[in-house]
This record gives structure tokens, C-alpha cells and sequence, in this order.
């Protein structure tokens, strides 16, 4: 079940999960990929509390999908130069061939993993709550995925050589909202997360 942690207690919550996963290391530099939703931004806000905002570097990917995305990513960028993070901003285009969703999630992957490099970053992380990971399970059991494929994210994974964390896993998407509006943060609501079609 998700974890409802007090606005109090969820920084420190945060915290001890970073250094659980071990990617807070002497001089390493942490990746946060962030779109503008509410996962993302307080796991940029609160990471920029439990590790030096000069080793954290985070990114955007604007899929051309969206025109809402740009505003978004525009507060992502203004959030982050206010903390002290270095942000860059990331396109993609669909060559119109394939599933666009599946396409979508691949063209991100690819984008960020390649800027992963460029940058030096040592591990990315990824702004996923327990709730998307019930979403996870059962997305895969309505398209009859067997045993294996019901197989849950993982707190850390390591993808085409880079380290992949997902700090919030253990926290509830509405615990993180009542956290943000505690500490005034804004940010955006993407509808395709509400959105059947849309897989996260």
C-alpha cells in the first residue's frame, strides 16, 4: 500500500531512501528527470535538500505532442536555476512509424541516456510513486502478461549501463501533493496521466 508520510516526515523519508539505493557517493553527480508534474518536481525539490544542488543536474524531454509541454518544461527550468540545479531541455520527433506511445518512451529513454553521458551523470532518477508502480502491475495483468511480466519497477535498475533510482517508490502520489502545497511549490498536471490510453 502506498506510504502516506506526514509533510514533516517526507523529506527525511527521501533522504534515507537516496542513501539506501547508494547514489549519494563522494563527488558523484545525480541526474533528475523531470517534467513538470508533481512526482517530479518535488523529487527535484527534495533531492536538491539532501545532496548539493551543484552535483545535480536534471532534464526535460519535450516530446512535441503537447503544446502545454513547453510552459512546462519552462517552469521545470525556473524551479531549477532558483535551486541551484543546472537544467537542459531535451526534443524529440516521431518519425510517425510504430505504436507512438511505445515510440515515445523509447525516443525519452534514448534522449536522456545519451545527455546521461555527455554530462558524466552516475545515476538518473526517476520521479515514480507507489502508485504508479500498482498502476504498473496492473497495466501488464489487463494485457495478460504472465508471471514474469507482472513483474513490479524496481527501486533500482541499471539500464543500458546507467543506473537507474526511483526514490518515491515508496511514497503515494497524494502525500507528495500535500508536501508541494505545504511548501508552495507549483507545478503542472499532465491529463494523459489520468488518461487510460497513456501508459506511464
Amino acid at each position: 500500500m502506498p506510504v502516506a508520510a506526514q509533510p514533516s516526515e517526507l523529506a527525511n523519508q527521501f533522504t534515507r531512501a537516496l542513501h539506501e539505493l547508494g547514489v549519494v557517493k563522494p563527488q558523484s553527480v545525480i541526474g533528475l528527470a523531470v517534467s513538470g508534474g508533481g512526482d517530479s518536481i518535488a523529487m527535484m525539490h527534495l533531492a536538491a535538500r539532501a545532496v548539493d544542488p551543484k552535483r545535480l543536474r536534471a532534464v526535460s524531454v519535450d516530446h512535441g505532442l503537447r503544446p502545454e509541454a513547453r510552459a512546462e518544461i519552462a517552469l521545470v527550468a525556473e524551479q531549477a536555476k532558483e535551486l541551484g540545479i543546472l537544467h537542459t531541455s531535451l526534443g524529440w520527433d516521431w518519425d510517425r512509424k510504430g505504436n507512438l506511445q511505445g515510440a515515445a518512451r523509447q525516443g525519452r529513454w534514448v534522449a536522456m541516456h545519451e545527455w546521461a553521458g555527455q554530462v558524466g551523470v552516475d545515476a538518473l532518477l526517476m520521479g515514480h510513486t507507489e502508485d504508479d508502480q500498482l498502476e504498473t502491475v496492473l497495466m501488464r495483468l489487463a494485457r495478460g502478461s504472465g508471471i514474469d511480466g507482472l513483474t513490479a519497477m524496481g527501486r533500482v535498475d541499471l539500464r543500458d549501463g546507467l543506473r537507474v533510482a526511483r526514490p518515491l517508490l515508496g511514497i503515494s502520489r497524494d502525500a507528495i501533493r500535500t508536501w508541494l502545497r505545504a511548501e508552495k511549490i507549483g507545478w503542472c498536471d499532465d491529463p494523459s496521466n489520468d488518461d487510460p490510453r497513456y501508459d506511464r
